[in-house]
């Protein structure tokens, strides 16, 4: 166990932060959008606000954790380039991409894109205290409730910069056009859970029962065990998916929810769901000490995708703290921590981790860094194994 930490530790000190520190951009501000698989940055390309926000979290927790001066400025310079940039202060909002020098590229408004806003902006006032950031993350939350939901209060996904329905292709894979995701929904509720944590309001609190309630009763598929995750406006699945690395995800981040939240009724509703999901993950995807990507129709995709096998580690973590003698969860992080290391973790100078294995346990060719491969997962692996396992917690 000592050695298991010791080892996250050391990756995210000397290995994740110095990599995304480098990609700052001090003359346009936040950070370089592109890193193709040759280590070649393209200072030129667009900076996604997702992967801002994503940059911003990551750097408010690492200096929370760690509490060094220099993490405290990178998430700084992360949050001036989304609040001077990425909010629209026409039609409020936060835009899905802009320039290198902070220009509108993509003014489309998707309900997935406020919400890690939100999580960074709750996780920033929490490291920093900067009430200015809180009520940008409370502003954000209302126009989710307000202009992003159906007349059921339901979550839709994407809009114009307006706020006028649009197509959602941005969030829909697989050949079908979803009206609803379960992956929108399960992060709307990841940044509630960190803006209820920090502010404590009722109204946020309620919205998290709610979102629970949708994901017990509308997207949990209690005969198979996992999640639904495209579906329609009624809430009929589209297609027959298993989503593993969104299944192992959900189970810890749903265990945070609750235990945020502190409602006993909604523990003992939400926790034999987790507990299932994780049990499938482990017996379905876990395959030769890693996880398989995803099943369509039966059909097995066992390429290594880096964010799955980043929240197996947590999601095998929570599954061994929430029944300790389930030990063999703790096993099978460390050894999807050890394929990481063999087989994910990019061994060049000034690299950080390869998009994907192939079945062989070969490097997928794709790029280091582009608007959805950010330091989010595989940072937060870090922290979460770093704070869970902690002399004195294992």
């Amino acid at each position: 166990m000592e050695n298991f930490v010791k080892e996250i530790r050391q990756h995210l000190e000397t290995g994740l932060i110095p990599f995304w520190e480098g990609l700052r951009d001090e003359v346009n501000g936040g950070y370089y959008g592109y890193m193709d698989d040759g280590l070649r940055i393209d200072r030129q390309y667009e900076k996604g606000c997702i992967l801002n926000s994503r940059i911003l979290w990551f750097f408010s927790n690492a200096y929370r954790l760690l509490n060094k001066e220099s993490l405290k400025e990178d998430a700084a310079h992360a949050y001036r380039f989304l609040r001077e940039h990425c909010v629209d202060r026409e039609y409020g909002g936060v835009f899905w991409s802009v320039t290198c020098d902070g220009q509108v590229k993509d003014d489309t408004k998707h309900t997935y894109n406020q919400a890690f806003a939100i999580y960074a902006l709750a996780s920033y006032y929490d490291a920093v205290k900067d009430e200015e950031a809180l009520e940008l993350a409370v502003e954000l939350m209302r126009l989710i409730e307000e202009k992003c939901t159906d007349s059921s209060g339901y979550y839709l996904e994407a809009f114009t910069r307006e706020f006028k329905p649009a197509d959602n292709e941005k969030l829909s894979e697989n050949g079908v056009m979803a009206e609803k995701t379960m992956n929108t929904l399960l992060h709307v509720f990841e940044a509630y859970t960190e803006l209820y944590r920090v502010s404590r309001d009722e109204k946020v609190a309620d919205r998290l029962r709610f979102m629970m309630d949708i994901m017990a009763e509308k997207i949990y598929n209690p005969a198979l065990g996992r999640q639904e995750v495209f579906f329609d406006k009624d809430w009929n699945s589209l297609i027959d998916l298993y989503s593993y690395g969104h299944d192992i995800e959900t189970a810890w981040l749903v265990d945070r929810g609750t235990e945020v939240l502190g409602d006993p009724e909604y523990e003992g509703k939400m926790s034999p769901i987790t507990r299932e999901i994780t049990k499938h993950i482990y017996e379905r995807a876990f395959y030769k000490g890693a996880l398989m990507n995803e099943a369509e129709n039966g059909v097995q995709d066992k390429t290594r995708v880096w964010w799955v096998q980043a929240e197996g580690v947590v999601g095998f973590v929570n599954g061994y703290q929430k029944s300790r003698q389930d030990v063999a969860y703790l096993e099978a992080a460390k050894m999807l921590w050890g394929y990481i290391v063999r087989c994910l973790i990019d061994p060049r100078d000034g690299a950080e981790w390869f998009w994907a294995a192939d079945e062989n346990d070969r490097p997928v060719s794709r790029p280091i860094v582009e608007p959805w491969k950010c330091p989010y997962h595989n940072g937060r692996m870090c922290i979460e194994v770093i704070r869970r396992l902690k002399p004195g917690k294992a």
